[in-house]
């Protein structure tokens, strides 16, 4: 899932509390500053309310509608309610998004896609790439490991420029 119709894809994933979504916020001002268009997926495992219950959106989706599309001259949202339905594929939903250049994805730990691991060692959480064939590089606020394989590129978490660098460089590589 590098790449689909939609533009390259790069999974973001790592343990609760390991500063995924700060470097996401990062990387995603960074590129938009450079001109590329960026679409950004966050995975919750929690319920998430878009909007306070006595508005009129709300009120229509728990009134039985499917999907309700709230529109403003500022932004367009579209809530679904699954209503005991499985929750949809990554794919499913990377097709909904508009193509762009990158679309980051921020959970979804399980899917096969490239990924960027954020380990922090300190949370005393397993580290993800021992066991993922699919991550490709480690952001970390640690040493590379003597054993971590050789096919991952070990980034400094704190220096978020040599982060945007290897994201650029992967994005050029994978184009």
């Amino acid at each position: 899932m590098s790449r689909s119709d939609r533009g390259r894809v790069l999974g973001i994933c790592g343990w609760s509390g390991s500063g995924k979504t700060t470097l996401v916020e990062y990387l995603v001002g960074e590129l938009t500053a450079n001109g590329l268009k960026v679409n950004a997926v966050k995975h919750s495992h929690h319920d998430v309310v878009l909007e306070p219950p006595h508005t009129d959106s709300a009120r229509l989706r728990r009134a039985g509608a499917g999907e309700v599309m709230l529109v403003s001259p500022y932004r367009i949202a579209i809530a679904r309610e699954l209503r005991a339905q499985a929750e949809p594929s990554l794919g499913e939903l990377l097709s909904r998004l508009s193509p762009a250049d990158l679309t980051l994805v921020e959970g979804y730990k399980w899917e096969p896609m490239p990924k960027l691991e954020v380990h922090r060692p300190s949370l005393g959480r397993p580290a993800l790439y021992l066991d993922d064939p699919h991550i490709v590089a480690v952001a970390s606020d640690a040493q590379r490991p003597a054993d971590a394989p050789a096919r991952l590129a070990w980034l400094d978490l704190n220096d978020r420029e040599a982060v945007l660098g290897w994201l650029n460089s992967w994005l050029t590589k994978n184009s």
